[in-house]
């Protein structure tokens, strides 16, 4: 079924692929009982989301019937082109299994299904008594919101958990893992500078250097990271000018900003749109002053530490323990779709097989540059995990 998945190419920015995936895993769940609606996301250049449902049947309780939200996505950052210039595809050497997508995050859709499949078997009881809501986003990978408001409407009532199933990391061998309970937030930001064209040799003291003024402002964003605070700024693109002999009257940049702590995070953003008051750049004949202009593309809030999340870290460690497995918390620096749900439901991360190398293509014979791959001698154990805390969840809730 992997494999499969890992054949069909799934860039964000190829919608048909999206959507063939879609179809498969639809396909797949549709053994297990769930039902399948496709949502077109807002940007049509993306594919369509994909909502698996599963009502539950037979649940001997006063209590109303819960939800259990199960989440991944099912888009890559591989273009077709570059899967056939690397030779990225399906590869299995030694421990491990190589492909786009493996890790991050079709592995994680798979253990889904195992985890839902080894419960109809074994607990029976426990798959009927829980309305399941499998939610898959079309392009996870460009932080779409149409995709965060999908998971709130479908666990707006009565949810036990929204449980993400990015890849999960090992900590010192696969006898200890961890799982993530929160991401740092991001804000992107656009920033133009307008100065004054001059003639480079003629007229030079007229120019008011645009590139310059913004080589200034981006020595100012640069010295906003404090890595004690986790907070960070990377000014990731810069464009400027138009020929060597003109003072040149435009600039601009793209930076992106990431904190954990929503205060930290208010406070960078804070920052940045004061740069709208900043010029130290002006024409020595006239005064004339370079323009900066700030504006916020996006904001993404931090999943900050909660008690929602550290209750299903505690109940999965207990699990874990009887498993002899130990777990520990992670905090990371990249966004999933738990950023959408923490706030309403609790929710855990990292839930997914062990892997490695996501978003990278290249390989190289000296070993530095290597494929994504996934370890395939994880998949049991973590699902053996999964299932009996997510058991857990449930008999908790009926006995409580």
């Amino acid at each position: 079924m992997l494999r499969r998945m890992v054949q069909i190419n799934s860039f964000t920015a190829n919608p048909q692929g999206v959507n063939q995936l879609g179809d498969l895993t639809a396909e797949c769940f549709a053994e297990l009982g769930f039902s399948a609606e496709r949502i077109q996301a807002t940007n049509f250049l993306f594919g369509k989301h994909l909502v698996l449902t599963r009502n539950g049947r037979a649940a001997n309780s006063h209590k109303t019937m819960p939800t259990i939200g199960l989440i991944s996505h099912l888009d890559t950052v591989y273009p077709l082109a570059e899967e056939l210039e690397n030779e990225f595809e399906w590869r299995v050497s030694g421990e491990r299994i190589y492909g786009p997508g493996t890790f991050d995050i079709k592995g994680g859709t798979i253990m889904i299904y195992m985890i839902l499949d080894a419960m109809r078997a074994i607990s029976p009881e426990y798959f009927d008594s829980v309305n399941w809501v499998i939610l898959l986003n079309a392009a996870e990978e460009s932080l779409v919101a149409d995709f965060g408001q999908i998971c709130r409407e479908r666990l707006a009532e009565n949810s036990l958990a929204a449980l993400v199933f990015e890849g999960g990391e090992v900590n010192g061998g696969l006898q200890n893992q961890k799982l993530v309970v929160a991401r740092k937030g991001m804000a992107r930001y656009r920033i133009e500078v307008e100065g004054k064209a001059a003639h480079a040799g003629t007229a030079h003291a007229q120019g008011a250097n645009a590139i310059l003024q913004m080589a200034e402002v981006i020595q100012r964003v640069a010295s906003y990271t404090n890595y004690q605070d986790a907070l960070t700024f990377n000014v990731g693109t810069i464009a400027g000018g138009t020929v060597i002999n003109r003072v040149p009257h435009r600039a601009s940049a793209f930076v992106e900003m990431r904190a954990f702590s929503p205060t930290i995070f208010a406070d960078g953003v804070q920052k940045m749109t004061a740069l709208n008051e900043f010029s130290s750049v002006r024409s020595v004949t006239d005064g004339y002053p370079c323009h900066v202009d700030v504006a916020v593309l996006g904001e993404w809030d931090p999943w900050a530490s909660n008690a929602g999340s550290f209750k299903l870290l505690v109940l999965w460690q207990e699990v874990g323990t009887e498993l002899g497995i130990a777990i520990e918390p992670e905090e990371r620096g990249g966004l999933s779709d738990g950023n959408w749900t923490w706030q309403q439901v609790p929710t855990i991360d990292g839930l997914g097989p062990v892997g490695g190398n996501a978003h990278c293509s290249q390989r190289s014979e000296d070993g530095s540059k290597d494929q994504e791959y996934i370890l395939p001698a994880t998949f049991v154990p973590k699902a053996l995990l999964n299932v009996r805390a997510m058991r857990r969840l449930i008999m908790e809730y009926y006995d409580g």
